[in-house]
């Protein structure tokens, strides 16, 4: 029994010590970073703010060539401000199909036939959000317009740009695109950009491209901007039929408080999927996505909705 114990441990020991071993493997393959990066041209989408506007800020001072598609003209000249020239500003909306035409034909000029780098899929808006049944389809229609359809269409507008420089697609999604915390156009508009990344990185491996996705947990930025949230809340409320007030009562409204973390490490994410020689196929930053909601994805649905129904406003009338 003393030697069946010892041949045990050594087991483990052995099977920890190749863990390790592959753990450092991939940490000084993921250092390796990307030549010339002066001659490469990356677009990121959503420039005004957050995750956007810190990732275009730190790929100039990097030297990339940064396109940057901002939404309104404040967020260009503000961006620019703090820029090098190398980084150049762009009006963009991503749910009008002529904007998104517009931005790749200059793009293309811009580029020449050198393609593009990457495109970076960042622009995203999380309101109005809510239970399902304080909502109507018209409530989904804008978000899934900027959220899903706007990846869509901005990364089939720039294709053989990138095609041509055997470039990088970097989507955007979230933990919300593994489970869905919440109702309403948020989740439905993220597991749709996961099934879009998987299949286009499927598609384009023979090209060598490489599709990535970013899945943050909850970062503070204007998406997830608690005011702005509780805004919302309060006016799907107001506009309820009094049937539905009296089901949830008055109380639902008060809304769980979320934990944030350092914008940085999500941008940083993205600047790995960008420069680095070996990227991830997928990034996870935040302790919440690593520890909470991306293993919960993988648990039965009886035992993650349990968790879920528990950490949420209970209605009125609530049958449990």
């Amino acid at each position: 029994q003393m030697v069946y114990r010892c041949k045990t441990i050594k087991m483990f020991l052995y099977i920890l010590g190749l863990v390790a071993v592959w753990f450092v493997y991939r940490w000084y393959r993921e250092t390796k970073r990307v030549s010339n990066k002066e001659d490469k041209y990356v677009y990121i989408t959503g420039c005004d703010s957050g995750f956007g506007n810190l990732l275009a800020r730190h790929l100039d001072k990097l030297g990339f060539r940064v396109i940057a598609g901002c939404y309104t003209g404040k967020g260009e000249d503000e961006l620019k401000k703090v820029s090098s020239d190398k980084l150049t500003t762009i009006h963009l909306d991503v749910a009008d199909s002529e904007s998104v035409s517009k931005v790749a034909a200059f793009i293309k000029t811009l580029v020449g036939q050198k393609g593009l780098w990457a495109v970076v899929n960042n622009a995203g808006i999380s309101v109005p959000s809510g239970p399902n049944d304080w909502l109507t389809v018209e409530d989904f229609k804008p978000m899934i317009a900027v959220n899903l359809l706007g990846v869509i269409d901005v990364t089939l507008s720039v294709l053989p740009l990138i095609k041509k420089a055997k470039g990088r697609v970097i989507n955007i999604a979230s933990v919300c695109g593994r489970i869905s915390p919440f109702g309403g156009p948020y989740c439905v508009s993220k597991y749709g950009v996961e099934s879009f990344n998987d299949s286009l990185r499927i598609d384009m491996t023979p090209f060598g491209v490489k599709v990535l996705c970013i899945e943050p947990g909850f970062f503070k930025t204007n998406v997830t901007d608690t005011a702005m949230l509780k805004n919302n809340f309060i006016k799907l409320w107001e506009r309820l039929p009094q049937e539905v007030k009296d089901d949830y009562g008055h109380g639902f409204l008060d809304t769980n408080k979320i934990s944030y973390g350092d914008l940085m490490k999500v941008v940083g994410c993205m600047e790995h999927a960008i420069s680095a020689l070996y990227p991830r196929t997928r990034y996870s930053p935040g302790w919440d996505a690593k520890f909470l909601w991306l293993p919960m994805s993988y648990m039965p649905s009886w035992l993650s909705d349990t968790y879920l129904i528990k950490s949420k406003p209970r209605p009125k009338i609530s049958a449990l």
